[in-house]
């Protein structure tokens, strides 16, 4: 097999040529945060939660979708690293409807640990999209726009591996959001309640409808 030598936080090695930084920097347990990764299903870069400082590159990068080159410094623990992962999520929870003690993944949210780790207390950005009407007319499935992050994990599970295609991002910029086409209940459309995008939803914006009363 093919290999480049690298360097990670002072730690030199010799990693696979067809690795990512992500890839390489998990294989010397290097921990890099991510959201929206999924390896083989939704390796996109969109969260940007995984940038790390790359010497000689002139801005930070997203480490899950950065091949691996010879030579190459990286480092993933930077103020700068720090600042900007800490404004991500900043910025994700001024979309993120924060009612965690009743959410479905409370101590179990991607988001709220990574929260956690960065000890994040107060969100410097006004609030929106809160508000978003609850979609819960399929019978299975409960989407709930209002804590979405926009990873695209439930949409990349249900096109690549269910080969269903329900869900997609609608709309544009700050009001994008991930629904059915024209914005249709998954009640609607040709979803067939596998479940797979509550299983890799990381927040709970996506969980399973409750008939225990039932």
């Amino acid at each position: 097999m093919d290999t480049v030598n690298i360097t990670i936080d002072g730690i030199s090695a010799s990693v696979p040529k067809n690795y990512t930084v992500l890839e390489a920097a998990r294989s010397l347990n290097i921990k890099i945060p991510t959201l929206c990764y999924l390896k083989g299903i939704n390796e996109v870069g969109a969260c940007r939660m995984c940038v790390v400082e790359v010497e000689r590159a002139r801005t930070l990068q997203a480490s899950c979708v950065l091949p691996v080159t010879e030579g190459m410094v990286v480092h993933t623990n930077t103020p700068a690293v720090r600042e900007a992962r800490r404004t991500i999520l900043e910025l994700m929870l001024g979309r993120h409807k924060r009612d965690c003690l009743t959410c479905s993944k409370n101590l179990n949210c991607e988001l709220q640990r990574l929260c956690e780790e960065m000890n994040i207390r107060d969100v410097p950005f006004e609030t929106y999209n809160t508000d978003a009407r609850v979609d819960d007319l399929s019978p299975a499935i409960v989407r709930d726009p209002s804590k979405c992050i926009l990873c695209g994990r439930c949409v990349n599970v249900c096109k690549k591996i269910q080969g269903v295609g329900a869900v997609d991002f609608t709309m544009r910029g700050y009001r994008t959001v991930v629904a059915p086409a024209f914005n249709r209940s998954l009640g609607e459309v040709a979803c067939i309640d596998c479940g797979q995008c509550i299983k890799v939803c990381p927040v709970g914006a996506l969980r399973e409808k409750d008939d225990t009363e039932k």
